[in-house]
């Protein structure tokens, strides 16, 4: 096999030109083995082998950098630059990341994991080239959904001038789901006018075969170019901010690519090459529902069907908008709203059911939380579902455009917590601590679909901003324990406690998917005669006076209080629950441990050894929970 030959990009360098076609083949053939063994993202890669194989063969990386944006698309990448026998771990614990880092390899020039950065990194990497005299090439991969986040204009604002950059518009007319907005219908104009560029390339050819002349002739057409393409093309975004635009281009083409990335490499300016690419190219099932094999778990590759899984009960992600389209139904003050994911956020029902109510805004997370701030201004219920990692990305808006002014949005930040083989990236470990810092918010943490539902009613009736975090996939299995509701609100308590003992002089604080554990951590002591009382909360913030009253006596007659949290411990929940227990007088004489991610956030792997590697397993509570209650 050629792709057994190739441990760098200089190997690829020496495949014949007649051989690659075979080599994009035997690509995708590793791409749909490991990707249906492991899970991951399948389409995105399989649109870019031809894109990755001219990409290295034009350039040389490390020296020269490429960066692709999201990153999501870097399979191929890996796979050419030394990691193909390592593949076979692609996104499991301490194997290859499903994302660029460049801890990993000197050939990963920038890490990432979220959209629209590849730009701007590009900038500032040409920009240390050039301050430091090297004549290295910068190559910034952008997807045209990732071109709908704003970072990406803002870094197009200051492209023009720095030489030996290029930017790969990668147009796939997709993101995860399918591209909304004017950039599209922009974009989808030189989608049209493809006819341009073949036959420029063709006149091209021809000349160039010319005797003596043919370099004259040339020359000739490059000075009537622009005015053929403004004939065929019309106004160039790029082009009028000082950027060479090359295309649009067959991206599958490999040759055609390794002919523009040569002619843009050697004119040395600032440009932008638009290739066009089928998402999912070369497996039949991708090609026809790219959005499905986006991000995909274990598969059968002969069929395109997902291993069989012990039957499970919807998501959180599906009860969150089965409980929408409820309320949504009795309400038509309520709006929802999507960066680009109506699927993976449980919006699809809602799309089909009130869609004059229902927005996807691009990958743009900041324009939808101010745009719904608007919406909540006119007396609107505005519900932005994102993926908690995402919601971060909104952060001067959360602060300035709603909580500043008290404006009564709603977040519903789905994959809260670990997320397994998607990694360091996309764990939605932040959240708490950062919505904490917001005047007026209030954050929830459901621990069932009951609670999902009765949550998303409060926020929605509270006339405040709100958020509501819940894990990626079903609620696990029955908490252990009999929890006794305490709290303000007598129809619905935001504070449980259950003891497993008599007289329990332990209490283990936690809230969200952590609350199985702990419970059954409690079994575990309680086998070995120490009593437990456990205490989860669903409502995090803020913290009322009853609410600290009722949790006060709670505490009260235990000696030994540890609290757990599947987030940061810096600015988390514990930290600042243990600040105000501190102030009321109520910790004096316990002994007080929080346990939380701090340091480095976990890298990739399965849930389970994320939890092993945090000591966040029942059996190692338990134990430490042991020694330090003496």
């Amino acid at each position: 096999m050629l792709l057994e030959t190739i441990n760098s990009p200089e190997d690829l360098k020496k495949i014949p030109a007649d051989q690659l076609e075979t080599l994009a083949s035997e690509l995708r053939d590793e791409l749909l083995r490991v990707v249906s063994q492991n899970g991951g993202h399948l389409s995105s890669n399989l649109g870019v082998v031809e894109l990755t194989i001219a990409l290295h063969r034009v350039f040389s990386s490390p020296q020269d950098s490429l960066i692709f944006d999201v990153g999501h698309q870097s399979y191929v990448h890996k796979l050419l630059t030394g990691r193909r026998e390592t593949f076979e771990t692609l996104r499991q614990y301490g194997g290859v990341s499903g994302f660029p880092r460049m801890e990993e390899s000197p050939h990963d020039a920038f890490g990432c994991g979220h959209s629209s950065t590849s730009i701007s990194a590009a900038v500032g990497i040409a920009a240390a080239n050039r301050l430091a005299g090297r004549e290295d090439y910068t190559v910034a991969v952008i997807g045209d959904g990732a071109f709908t986040g704003g970072m990406a204009y803002e870094a197009l604002n200051n492209c023009a001038g720095n030489d030996r950059l290029i930017i790969i518009l990668n147009d796939n007319t997709m993101s995860i789901a399918r591209n909304v907005g004017a950039m599209d219908t922009y974009l989808n104009r030189f989608r049209n006018s493809a006819k341009y560029f073949r036959f420029k390339n063709r006149v091209k050819r021809v000349f160039q075969r010319i005797p003596l002349i043919g370099k004259g002739l040339v020359a000739v057409c490059k000075r009537i170019k622009t005015w053929l393409r403004h004939r065929l093309v019309r106004e160039n975004l790029f082009e009028h901010l000082g950027l060479t635009y090359y295309g649009p281009l067959d991206g599958n083409d490999e040759a055609l690519l390794e002919t523009v990335l040569r002619e843009a490499k050697q004119d040395g300016r600032c440009s932008v090459i638009h290739v066009c690419t089928r998402k999912g190219k070369g497996y039949p099932y991708a090609e026809e529902r790219p959005d499905v094999f986006h991000g995909v778990g274990k598969f059968d590759p002969s069929t395109g069907v997902p291993v069989a899984k012990p039957a499970e009960e919807a998501s959180y992600s599906d009860r969150f908008g089965e409980a929408l389209c409820e309320l949504a139904e009795q309400d038509p003050a309520i709006c929802a709203i999507t960066a680009a994911m109506p699927d993976g956020t449980g919006l699809n029902d809602f799309r089909e059911r009130f869609p004059e109510r229902f927005f996807d805004v691009g990958i743009a997370e900041e324009h939808a939380v101010t745009f719904a701030c608007g919406l909540a201004s006119k007396g609107y219920k505005p519900v932005f579902a994102v993926y908690s990692t995402f919601a971060q990305r909104a952060y001067d808006q959360l602060l300035h455009d709603c909580a500043l002014q008290n404006l009564p949005i709603v977040l519903a930040l789905d994959r809260a917590g670990l997320v397994g083989p998607d990694g360091a990236t996309h764990h939605g470990v932040f959240d708490a601590a950062f919505l904490g810092q917001l005047p007026g918010f209030t954050l929830y943490a459901p621990n069932s679909a009951e609670e999902l539902r009765e949550c998303l009613k409060k926020a929605l009736s509270s006339g405040k901003p709100a958020a509501i975090r819940y894990p990626k996939g079903a609620e696990g299995e029955e908490t252990p324990g009999q929890f006794t509701s305490y709290g303000s609100d007598g129809s619905y308590g935001d504070l449980y406690a259950a003891d497993f003992g008599e007289d329990p002089d332990l209490a283990l604080l936690t809230y969200g998917r952590l609350t199985e554990n702990v419970c059954r951590a409690a079994e575990l002591l309680l086998s070995k005669g120490i009593h437990t009382r456990v205490i989860r909360m669903v409502k995090l913030f803020p913290w009322e006076e009853d609410r600290m009253a009722s949790l006060s006596d709670l505490l009260n007659p235990v000696r030994t209080v540890c609290f757990y949290e599947e987030g940061v411990r810096a600015g988390g929940v514990g930290e600042r629950l243990f600040a105000r227990l501190a102030e009321t007088g109520s910790v004096g004489g316990k002994t007080l441990r929080l346990r939380a991610i701090e340091g480095d956030v976990p890298l990739h792997g399965s849930n389970e050894k994320l939890f092993e590697e945090l000591g966040f397993l029942p059996e190692q509570i338990s134990a430490f929970v042991e020694e330090i209650h003496v």
